[in-house]
């Protein structure tokens, strides 16, 4: 009994003595070879940023962060993030970006005079083709009739024509176009051109009689040119502009449309025809 006690007691004495050797052993060499391996990792990267360039992740803080946490070490400084109020506000310079500022806050009114400055134009150019061929002065009195139409009637009637498809005809695929092509034919057309010849005959002091007259003989042939014209130029406005740049693409359309309708708008009466 007292040989297995002595036994069991060396035994165990024996057993806690190897594991307190193997733990200390352990920790002699582990814990110097951890340090040594985190002391050479980090004077790898010290001495060559490099190595961490692509592999670090940048965060920005909204708060600024105090001097004293800031790293100047070129691995830990933070990188300032992309700003894009620049690039931006580059598109809105000019007189490009004030016009689409001013179409977005006062779309009517911006319409309105950008139709009346074009129908202006083109009657001043269609004038300056004519005089050549004819004795007649330059009438400012005509080009401020075409000043007028494009910005009370022209100007708004287009805004709120091409609004009034694009939220019945939302789309902008090949059928949806050929669609607004046809009612703009159908309907807008004849209808703006009916209220152009009434109202410039009105102007220059013409009769209900003689209107009318004007209308039976200027009004078609100006719709069967149109027919021509038109479609064109809204394929292209109907397939591929905004509907806010729509009136303006128009517009540009209608300087060349404007040069004949005001020539066939200013043509003599038929009493004086006659």
């Amino acid at each position: 009994m007292n040989l297995h006690f002595l036994h069991s007691s060396h035994s165990t004495m024996n057993n806690n003595t190897i594991s307190r050797i193997i733990i200390n052993r352990f920790s002699l060499t582990t814990k110097p070879s951890f340090s040594n391996s985190l002391t050479t990792f980090k004077n790898a990267i010290l001495s060559d940023p490099s190595h961490c360039t692509p592999h670090v992740r940048r965060y920005y803080r909204i708060n600024k962060a105090p001097s004293h946490h800031k790293l100047s070490h070129p691995c830990f400084t933070p990188t300032s993030p992309p700003s894009f109020s620049s690039s931006s506000s580059s598109t809105k310079v000019g007189f490009v970006g004030w016009y689409l500022r001013k179409l977005e806050t006062h779309p009517v009114m911006i319409k309105s005079i950008t139709s009346s400055l074009i129908f202006a134009a083109a009657d001043l150019t269609s004038q300056m083709i004519t005089l050549h061929s004819s004795s007649a002065s330059y009438d400012l009195k005509r080009t401020s009739r075409m000043a007028i139409y494009g910005l009370l009637i022209l100007g708004p009637s287009q805004h709120m024509w091409f609004n009034f498809l694009s939220r019945i005809l939302p789309k902008r695929d090949v059928s949806t176009t050929l669609k607004k092509i046809f009612m703009g034919q159908a309907l807008f057309g004849p209808i703006i051109n009916t209220v152009f010849f009434a109202y410039n005959g009105a102007v220059q002091g013409e009769s209900g009689p003689e209107i009318i007259a004007r209308l039976k003989r200027d009004l078609l042939p100006t719709l069967l040119g149109g027919a021509v014209y038109w479609p064109i130029c809204d394929f292209f406005t109907f397939r591929f502009i905004p509907v806010h740049l729509q009136p303006l693409v128009n517009s540009s359309c209608a300087y060349i449309w404007t040069i004949y309708l005001t020539y066939m708008a200013n043509r003599k009466n038929v009493s004086d025809a006659a």
